[in-house]
């Protein structure tokens, strides 16, 4: 197969932003070869989806530094750290619950469904954020995860 023919179904031609090198993706798994592929791309069997709530924290050197909350968000990193850890306290301390809290303060739009993500799969969300809510077991609640869109806390919930 030449590299001119369409690729097998399933598979998204790339550049690695590294190497400036060609690698293939699956678009189903998200997984990567350098091998071009000859056979169509194979779905996951089941994919395994976690269902979340989280409180996100903004601060000025996020992506976009703004949310219903607030137009124009100048906290620092550290400081919107600080505020993160302090709505912990309030949670493990059973002070308040996590959606009562995430409703109030979120700078996520889902804080109106008290930081309710939905169900979603890998691949769906940042990597990071993925990472600690997949690493999650249900009911359990993360430590602060750090993405560009700014500062969470993720409670899984399924």
């Amino acid at each position: 197969m030449d590299s001119m023919s369409p690729l097998p179904d399933g598979w998204i031609k790339k550049e690695s932003r590294s190497s400036g090198k060609t690698y293939y993706m699956n678009k189903f798994t998200h997984k990567s070869v350098w091998e071009r592929p000859t056979e169509p791309a194979k779905k996951p069997e089941k994919q395994e989806s976690v269902q979340c709530y989280h409180l996100l924290v903004k601060h000025r050197d996020v992506r976009r530094p703004s949310s219903w909350r607030e137009e124009k968000i100048t906290r620092s990193k550290e400081e919107a750290l600080e505020i993160l850890k302090g709505y912990e306290k309030q949670i493990l301390s059973e002070e308040f619950k996590f959606e009562e809290l995430a409703k109030i303060y979120s700078d996520c739009s889902s804080a109106k469904r008290g930081g309710d993500l939905g169900s979603f799969t890998r691949g769906q969300m940042q990597k990071p954020f993925e990472d600690a809510a997949f690493h999650l077991s249900p009911g359990q609640m993360s430590q602060p995860v750090f993405t560009d869109s700014g500062i969470h806390l993720i409670l899984r919930i399924v």
